[in-house]
C-alpha cells in the first residue's frame, strides 16, 4: 500500500503543469472584467442617446430652415405690396391731378390713362402671379424657388413704381411747360 501511495504521488506530481507544488491553483479576479462589461453597456447607451439628440437637432434645423423661408417669403410679398399699394396711390393722386389740369389736351388723356392703365393692369398680374405660386403647389416649386421669384417681382413692383413717378413727372412738366407758356402768351406787355 505504501508503494500505491508513492506511484500516485509522484504521477500527480509528473502530470501537474510546472510541477505544482503546495502554491495551489492561480485564482482570477472578475471585477476588473464585469466592470468593463457595465462600462462599455453604459457607453452604448450613452451613444444610443446621442444618436437620438443629433437626429432630434437635426429635425428642429430643418424647422428652422423651413420657418427661416417662410418669413423670407412673408417678407418679400410684405415688401411686394408695398409697392403695389404705392404705385396704386401714385396713379390715383397723379393722374387725377395731371388729368384735371386745363393744359392737358382732350386727345392726351386717353392716351395718358392708357400709359398708367398699362402699369396697373401689369402690376395686377404680378399680384394674381404671386398669389398663385403662394397659394398652389402645382407648380412644384421649392421654398428657395419661390423667394427668388418674390424678389424678382418686388424689383419688378419696384421698378413699375419708378416708371410711374417718370411718366408722372414728365406730364406734370408737360402741365408746368404748358401754364408758362400760356402765362408768357397772356401778359401784358408795357411799352
Amino acid at each position: 500500500m505504501s508503494l500505491l501511495i508513492i506511484v500516485v504521488s509522484l504521477s500527480l506530481a509528473m502530470h501537474l503543469p510546472g510541477r505544482a507544488t503546495a502554491q495551489g491553483m492561480p485564482v482570477y479576479d472578475n471585477t476588473n472584467f464585469i466592470t468593463l462589461g457595465k462600462q462599455i453597456i453604459e457607453s452604448a447607451k450613452q451613444t444610443s442617446e446621442l444618436l437620438k439628440t443629433v437626429e432630434f437637432l437635426r429635425e428642429q434645423k430643418e424647422r428652422i430652415e423651413k420657418v427661416n423661408d417662410v418669413i423670407k417669403q412673408l417678407r418679400a410679398v410684405r415688401e411686394l405690396t408695398r409697392n403695389h399699394q404705392r404705385l396704386f396711390d401714385l396713379v390715383r393722386d397723379d393722374l387725377r391731378d395731371i388729368l384735371d389740369s386745363p393744359h392737358i389736351r382732350p386727345e392726351e388723356v386717353e392716351y395718358i390713362s392708357d400709359a398708367f392703365n398699362a402699369i396697373i393692369e401689369h402690376s395686377l398680374e404680378d399680384v394674381k402671379f404671386v398669389e398663385h405660386i403662394l397659394s398652389s403647389d402645382f407648380l412644384k416649386m421649392t421654398d428657395a424657388e419661390r423667394i427668388r421669384v418674390l424678389k424678382e417681382k418686388e424689383v419688378q413692383s419696384k421698378e413699375m413704381v419708378g416708371e410711374v413717378q417718370r411718366k408722372a413727372k414728365r406730364y406734370r412738366d408737360i402741365v408746368s411747360f404748358r401754364e408758362m407758356q400760356e402765362a408768357i402768351n397772356n401778359r401784358i406787355t408795357t411799352h
